[in-house]
């Protein structure tokens, strides 16, 4: 795993004879390809990674990093340089080992998180169907291991952080499941509190909302990104007193990596702006549509679709005379 120091690293332009870019720091400690699961901690300077080695690693950026007091006064890197060390592509970066390597998957680890209120918990999920709970303080087994969390393979993990007790997971079984930590089985195998089933395809990534506890979205292979509200599990939803039969939970879809070629594009990411609410990055992998790279969007939602109900109703009132004389005219020219 690489650490970049951005206030240390100059500007390498794509340029013929340009200095090679060198991290500031390597994480040692996996034995095979660490390619998909990778978390930093909120709260603390530590880094979570997993990988086809079966394992979790955790590592602290604190075990290399200069003091508080020193790094303020030389203004530079907060990463500890070895002596001698510059921009030569011959020169190793330094590198430090992890604090903690954990066993307890069977397959290929896909995803990990950690616990927003505490550095010493995380969670990991794989292709071995497993959802795992780790505690650092306690040893490095399994704290609670979820033996068939899905019916297939595990892509992605998701804490949420405004109530410690929910963990989302997405699977291969084109589901997306949210647990609660204090009721993880039943019988020997994972008990969800419930199964949103929207996608057509596996789901790749799940990510809650910063800004609202029910509010989560997963992307998919089936192209379509899906924001859902568990508060809305159960409820009926009616329009023009019809009851509307959607997915519970469902409330919106973007469709967009769809509609910008006749491929159906996998969303293989996505994240929300957490100083912006209600606005989305997403990412597809549409190389075969598009002969290179991905397509990457910034898009929000209507805030008609989130706001209080009643307060969409009064707005939506002071427009009532305008619409109906519009529709009035239209209906007059037409005759």
């Amino acid at each position: 795993v690489l650490i970049w120091d951005v206030e240390s690293q100059p500007n390498r332009h794509a340029v013929l004879g340009a200095t090679n870019s060198r991290p500031d720091l390597i994480l040692t400690g996996h034995q095979d390809n660490a390619e998909f699961a990778l978390a930093m901690c909120p709260t603390e300077p530590y880094v979570l990674s997993g990988g086809k080695d079966k394992t979790v690693v955790l590592w602290s950026i604190e075990d290399h990093v200069t003091s508080a007091a020193t790094d303020s006064k030389s203004g530079g890197s907060i990463i500890k340089q070895k002596s001698g060390e510059g921009n030569d592509k011959n020169v190793d970066s330094p590198s430090v080992g992890p604090r903690g390597i954990y066993s307890g998957h069977d397959d290929t680890v896909e995803d990990v998180a950690f616990c927003p209120s505490s550095a010493q918990e995380f969670c990991s999920v794989g292709d071995d169907s497993c959802l795992i709970l780790w505690d650092a303080r306690v040893g490095s087994s399994p704290a609670v291991k979820v033996e068939k969390a899905h019916d297939a393979d595990l892509h992605c993990v998701d804490w949420n952080p405004h109530d410690n007790n929910l963990i989302l997971t997405g699977s291969a079984d084109n589901s997306v499941r949210l647990f609660d930590r204090r009721n993880l089985t039943s019988n020997g195998v994972g008990s969800p509190i419930h199964i949103f089933e929207a996608h057509k395809a596996a789901v790749l990534c799940v990510q809650w909302s910063p800004d609202k506890a029910s509010i989560f979205g997963s992307s998919a292979e089936d192209g379509l990104l899906n924001i859902w509200d568990y508060e809305k599990v159960g409820k009926k939803i009616e329009r023009a007193g019809k009851t509307i039969n959607s997915p519970a939970g469902l409330f919106f879809q973007h469709a967009g990596h769809r509609l910008l070629t006749p491929v159906r594009d996998k969303v293989v990411d996505f994240h929300w702006n957490a100083y912006d609410p209600w606005t989305i990055v997403s990412v597809s992998d549409d190389c075969e549509s598009t002969g290179g790279g991905g397509t990457l969007q910034i898009w929000r939602m209507s805030d008609l679709l989130y706001r209080p109900e009643d307060e969409v109703l009064e707005e939506l009132e002071k427009f009532k005379a305008h619409v109906v004389a519009c529709a009035a005219k239209t209906e007059k020219a037409e005759k």
